[in-house]
Order: structure tokens, then sequence, then C-alpha cells
């Protein structure tokens, strides 16, 4: 698709799922609430993106004060609609659950515009991530000279949808982004930070491309075979554990907004749980499976190499 099409493209499917989404919390705002639970977790402020996360304290709002933010962070797409001081490269969360009571037309119309939503945001994620076809840095400068101030997460982010859940509890997840590479998939990785030319700090564009080249040769030196991975640890982030007693079935969810429950004449209000603040030191592991042994060989790409 021409750079010119896809400028169009994404305006248009920004604009669809801005009005779909305000006519979906106009229509939540005036169904009969029948329970919501909502947790505000501290801003990260610009600048302490990067730094390890010990302890998180959570404000937890009931009622018609937690609808009110819940709706408010649907729409919430732009920097410009939160403090200066608050970073807009970490993600703006907003876990809880908000439970309405609609009638079978209204459930079947909610349903369908919700889908329709995310629908647009899958569409609107591809467009930016693969269709437009620019490097990462080159994609942000154009996302923001055509929409600025888009925070692009929060704007492709899925709503979550369950049906007819029996409870909901929370809680915090500490996970890992785990990649098998080979030592090829690796020099092309490494290749093309060399053919950026850029400089990364505290590096001049000199010493960067003196330290990629030692990396680059580390790994060309290793054997076609040897197994690589990428292990790289994902902040914590709030999770929800969805019950569906009929089916005798746990499903969980990562949990950044909050999840929508429908419920008609013939169901039951979920029982909704708390979320309590995220202690590092407290956490304790019911089965904690021992790492695979390996060798950190590149510490900025999370890159091990792992034994035999």
């Amino acid at each position: 698709m021409a750079q010119q099409d896809c400028t169009q493209a994404l305006k248009k499917t920004f604009s669809h799922i801005e009005h779909q989404t305000a006519q979906l919390t106009r229509v939540l705002a005036e169904c009969r609430l029948l329970a919501a639970r909502t947790f505000a977790l501290p801003e990260r402020l610009k600048g302490t993106e990067q730094d390890d996360i010990d302890e998180i304290a959570v404000t937890a709002l009931v009622g018609q004060a937690a609808r009110t933010r819940a709706l408010q962070h649907f729409r919430h797409f732009f920097i410009q609609q939160q403090s200066a001081k608050q970073s807009s490269k970490a993600a703006v969360r907003l876990p809880g659950a908000l439970c309405v009571a609609v009638d079978s037309s209204q459930h079947t119309e909610l349903s369908s515009l919700i889908g329709d939503i995310n629908q647009h945001k899958q569409a609107l994620k591809t467009l930016i991530t693969q269709t437009v076809n620019l490097p990462p840095t080159a994609r942000f400068e154009w996302v923001h000279q055509h929409l600025p101030g888009l925070i692009t997460l929060n704007t492709w982010r899925q709503i979550t949808q369950p049906e007819n859940p029996s409870s909901i509890n929370f809680g915090w997840a500490n996970k890992q982004i785990i990649k098998n590479l080979t030592r090829d998939e690796v020099l092309v990785i490494l290749e093309k930070s060399l053919k950026a030319k850029r400089a990364v700090p505290p590096w001049t564009q000199e010493q960067w491309h003196a330290h990629v080249s030692r990396e680059y040769q580390d790994v060309a030196s290793l054997p076609e075979r040897v197994r690589l991975k990428i292990r790289r640890p994902v902040k914590v982030q709030p999770i929800a554990r969805v019950w569906y007693a009929g089916q005798r079935r746990q499903q969980q969810l990562a949990c950044s907004s909050p999840l929508l429950v429908l419920c008609q004449e013939h169901t039951a209000v979920p029982d909704i749980g708390e979320l309590l603040n995220y202690e590092a030191a407290s956490i304790t592991w019911r089965h904690k499976p021992s790492a695979q042994q390996g060798t950190l060989l590149i510490p900025r790409l999370h890159l091990w190499l792992m034994d035999d």
C-alpha cells in the first residue's frame, strides 16, 4: 500500500475507533449499573520508564466512581489527556471490571459494537506495525505527524468482554518474552544495527558502531547450530482470573483495561475481587521451574548462549 493510502487509512481507522468508542461509552453510561470496581495505579513519571518496580500502590474505586473512571480510560487515546509529568512511553493501565444490566437487544447491540471496535483496533495495529513498512523510529514520526500525541498502545488495546463469568479476581504477573533464534538470525539483527549508523547514548556513532561490530564478531565466531535464546523480562502487569462455574474453567487474562460484563436477566452478577498492592519482596512461588543454564551473551538484547 502506498504511504499516502496508508495515511488516509490511518486517519479513517482511528476516526472510526474514536467514534464507536464514544458511542459505546455513552450506552454503557446509560445502562443500569450492577457492579463496578477499578484499580487506579500510580503514574509512571518521565525518565522512570526503565526503573525496576518493587512496589505498586493500588487505589480502589467502586460503583459509579469506578464506572466513570473506566469509561474515561476507554477514551484515553492522546497524551494531551494526561498529566504533563506522566511518561508517554509507559503503558496506561486500569485493571478492573464493569458489569451492567442489558436486555437481549442491548446485549446484541453492545457485543456487535465491541466486536467492531476490536476489529478496527487490530486493523490499526497491523497498519502501523506492518502495512506502512517503516522502521520503528520512522513509524513513530509518521503516526504523530498525522495524529499528534496518539498513544498507540492505548488505542489498539482490545476491549475484553467475558461471557457469563461467575467470578473475577485480580492479581499480578511477572513474565518473560522467550524467543529461540539461530546464529544467522541474530547476525541479521546485528547487521541492521550496523547499517543504521546511529549513536546510542552514552556512545558516539563511531563508538556504537565498534561496540556492535564486536557483538557481531562474537556471534559470527559461534558454531552455526548453536542454541541462542532471547529471555527478556516484562515488567509486572495486572491480570484477571475469570472463573466460569458452569464449565468449571478458569481463564487468565491480561487486565490493562476494565473487563466489560453484559448481564441479561437470566445471568447472575459475577463476584468481583480486589487487586492488592504489589510488593515484589512478598511474592511466594507455588512452583518456579528451574531456568535452563546458559551464558548472557549480549545483555542489551537479553540474548543467551544456551548450554547443551
